[in-house]
């Protein structure tokens, strides 16, 4: 799924990047191992949902662009110590993080699940999950949550998702919490495909089930830049086109 509409995304950008105008240069960060939000294709290209998104904004904005692939786990540190000027990777807002970045307005949103047996797990409430493993990547507003949230289950951190879901793959974990939309990716994989959604999405205001772009602290003037080239994508029709080369439904 993910190659075919990644390649349908590029096929799209192919022909509109050369109209920019590039005055500006900013340096762009993702992960690269969030798909289908952000990922390495075949060839070693960063790819994805927030790739795309940042590729238009940069050509909106009329600016040249370069991107590299970050560690989540260090992917806020450097951006404070001016290693690129600009993150788009899924970012969800937290107090302590905007006492180091800028955040911009929403770009999509999404919930936080549990994953795994279905037949086995009906119920997502920690009450109900007393003794049980469950995975989440470290320093996302999932694993700070489930520690939080979930103590009387134990919690499983791998050092991105992509480890987080081969503890669940591996019988590490009985579960794995997560992002919806990202899940879904996973759950449509042929290692995925034995899990299932486990009851309701989780319901908490400190699980933000939106995502923004960032940037340095105290640089608002380009998250303004951001925003506004943000909503004219929304305008012309841009955004909904790399939707619909990602997913069967709109994330905004």
């Amino acid at each position: 799924m993910i190659g075919r509409f990644a390649l349908a995304a590029v096929l799209f950008f192919a022909g509109s990047f050369d109209l920019a105008t590039a005055n500006e240069k900013l340096r762009v960060a993702t992960e690269g191992a969030y798909p289908p939000f952000n990922f390495q294709d075949a060839s070693g290209q960063l790819a994805g949902f927030d790739v795309d998104i940042a590729k238009a904004l940069c050509q909106q904005m009329a600016v040249d662009c370069t991107f590299v692939a970050v560690p989540w786990t260090e992917i806020v540190q450097g951006l404070s110590d001016d290693k690129y000027d600009m993150i788009v990777a899924s970012m969800a807002f937290t107090e302590e993080r905007a006492k180091k970045m800028e955040f911009s307005a929403p770009y999509y949103r999404s919930h936080s699940v549990l994953v795994g047996d279905a037949e086995k797990f009906q119920d997502s409430a920690p009450a109900a999950l007393s003794g049980v493993r469950i995975a989440a990547a470290q320093d996302t507003i999932q694993a700070e949550y489930l520690q939080k949230a979930y103590g009387a289950s134990k919690a499983v951190l791998a050092k991105d998702q992509p480890g987080a879901q081969r503890l669940l793959l591996d019988n590490q974990a009985d579960l794995l919490i997560g992002d919806a939309i990202e899940l879904l990716s996973f759950l449509q994989t042929t290692e995925g495909a034995r899990f299932g959604y486990v009851g309701d999405p989780i319901s908490s205001e400190f699980l933000q089930s939106s995502a923004h772009i960032t940037a340095k602290k105290g640089n608002s003037a380009l998250i303004q830049k951001v925003n506004a080239a943000l909503k004219q994508i929304k305008l012309n029709g841009v955004y909904d086109r790399i939707n619909d080369a990602y997913f069967p439904f709109s994330i905004y």
